[in-house]
């Protein structure tokens, strides 16, 4: 009989250990999860941590989103965005690119590629870039325009003010008719 209480009351404690109160929710489950409650949309919460400068967070969110819903042009603009904000030019690149794949007139990838191309020192693509965007927005956004604006003037720059070559010479005044010849070796 002895045997037989004890077994009862192991298995009324095994019992007492899975009942979480009748709430269904697991020992595991986070304090303050609902996890019959629909989640948050990761683009939405990857976008407020943008906004809070948190750009690895956002990422991080940004992967979920595109996990939950799937590939598209709106999950690759934003991890392009955040891979841009987190100075990661390559993959911000290689992802805004892909995101073009997938919708050419899409304004805010066309945008950030830009960025990216000028971040890059590719000028001249960057120009090309952003005069499409620009004209598929219809000249709305602000940043766009002001991003034209600087890719004009850096390419025009450089066909006015070509960069010096290593080792050229500068004539130099020092005092009062007195010269000096520089170069940089």
């Amino acid at each position: 009989m002895a045997r037989r209480g004890k077994l009862l009351l192991i298995v009324a404690l095994l019992a007492a250990c899975g009942n979480t109160g009748g709430s269904g929710l697991s020992r595991n489950t986070p304090y303050g999860v609902n996890p019959r409650q629909e989640a948050v949309d990761g683009l939405i919460v990857g976008h407020r941590l943008m906004e809070a400068g948190e750009y690895e967070l956002a990422l991080k969110a940004y992967y979920r989103a595109a996990g939950e819903d799937g590939i598209n042009v709106d999950t690759l603009s934003a991890i392009g965005s955040a891979n841009l904000k987190l100075g990661r030019l390559g993959q911000a690149e290689l992802v805004l690119r892909r995101a073009l794949e997938a919708d050419p007139t899409f304004v805010p990838a066309l945008n950030n590629l830009g960025v990216v191309l000028m971040e890059r020192d590719k000028i001249g693509e960057a120009k090309r870039v952003f005069e499409q965007a620009y004209a598929l927005d219809s000249g709305q956004s602000d940043s766009i325009r002001d991003n034209l604006k600087l890719a004009i003037a850096k390419s025009e720059a450089r066909v006015y003010d070509p960069p010096q070559e290593e080792g050229e010479f500068q004539l130099v005044r020092r005092e009062k008719g007195r010269y000096v010849l520089l170069t940089q070796l």
